[in-house]
């Protein structure tokens, strides 16, 4: 199997970190210096995620050349759905003019563009489909307390998209997943399901929006992403001077530095993309991949380590030798 077709997209409406010196107590410079970033995309009050699935699969297909209906099977990773049910796959499916055909979500937050490549390849390579259309998207900036300065500096909003195909060339080498669930409040949202329901008290408390603890998750990040960067190259019998390209979950550009360092890369070899969109969650790979693939400096031949840490907790990694 291999990828034919990669898009992505991000809201009109941009947030500096200029914009956010006017309601939180911060500065240009200190968001630059901590994460990297220096600007992010939120959806407008009239956009979902639904929304922004749909122009990065449209942009896929057009790159790959195909129909919606030449797809088999969707799949959106998000944590930001348009409504608890239905999945926001079916939505975006019938959006495209797709009905009848599968689609599901995962929600495995971060983590979710790694989960979902390793789903939709296991569909393809078992025959279960010919083609998968793959979504990250996220909509973070809905569930932002955008007065809290440890969290509304570091999330944004988009959509990245990639078409698999079953190919006589193999381009999925090996996957290597992880979860933890025994400190979920490390990063969650727990006001907003069946442990917690909503209500009054739950808003008030801002429980529904984003909590994490910042300086914790940083080193697990950085740890699971060596570790399971690792993983997956033994698991494929591949070694670090093999990597073409690590394409990370765009969390923290010091995350994303610690861990290149760590994995002894060179900065030609790590892509980065958060000075622009932030961290987009399950967003944020597809993305970069498909930045990086439009700019033509994917080669066929290349090894890509994608690799993620994120809420689950979870983590992961998929090693992929691109192909024409």
């Amino acid at each position: 199997m291999k990828i034919v077709g990669v898009g992505h997209y991000a809201p009109a409406h941009v947030v500096t970190n200029h914009d956010l010196e006017a309601w939180l107590d911060t500065t240009d410079e200190w968001i630059t210096t901590r994460t990297g970033m220096k600007r992010r995309h939120w959806t407008s009050d009239n956009e979902a995620t639904s929304d922004l699935a749909s122009a990065a699969a449209e942009a896929a297909l057009v790159h790959a050349g195909l129909q919606a209906a030449d797809v088999d099977c969707f799949i959106v990773a998000t944590v930001t759905p348009d409504y608890y049910f239905p999945a926001t796959a079916c939505l975006v499916a019938t959006r495209l003019g797709v009905r009848e055909k599968p689609a599901f979500d995962i929600a495995i937050a971060c983590s979710g563009f790694i989960y979902g490549l390793t789903v939709a390849s296991g569909l393809i390579r078992s025959g279960v489909y010919r083609r998968v259309m793959l979504i990250g998207a996220e909509s973070l900036s809905k569930i932002l307390d955008k007065g809290d300065r440890s969290t509304a500096i570091l999330f944004g909003d988009g959509a990245g998209a990639v078409i698999l195909e079953r190919s006589e060339e193999n381009s999925f080498l090996a996957s290597d997943l992880g979860a933890d669930g025994s400190r979920p409040e490390l990063l969650y949202a727990h006001g907003s399901g069946s442990r917690e329901p909503i209500d009054h008290a739950a808003l008030d408390a801002k429980l529904h929006l984003i909590h994490m603890q910042g300086r914790e998750t940083f080193k697990l990040a950085v740890n699971k992403m060596v570790e399971s960067t690792g993983s997956v190259l033994s698991k494929a019998n591949l070694t670090k001077a093999d990597i073409a390209f690590l394409i990370p979950h765009q969390a923290n550009k010091r995350i994303i530095d610690a861990t290149a360092r760590y994995l002894g890369l060179p900065d030609d070899k790590v892509v980065i993309n958060i000075s622009e969109y932030g961290n987009t969650s399950a967003a944020s790979i597809p993305m970069a991949l498909s930045e990086t693939v439009r700019t033509g400096r994917v080669k066929p031949g290349d090894l890509i380590v994608f690799v993620a840490f994120g809420g689950g907790l979870s983590w992961g990694a998929v090693a992929w030798r691109w192909t024409a």
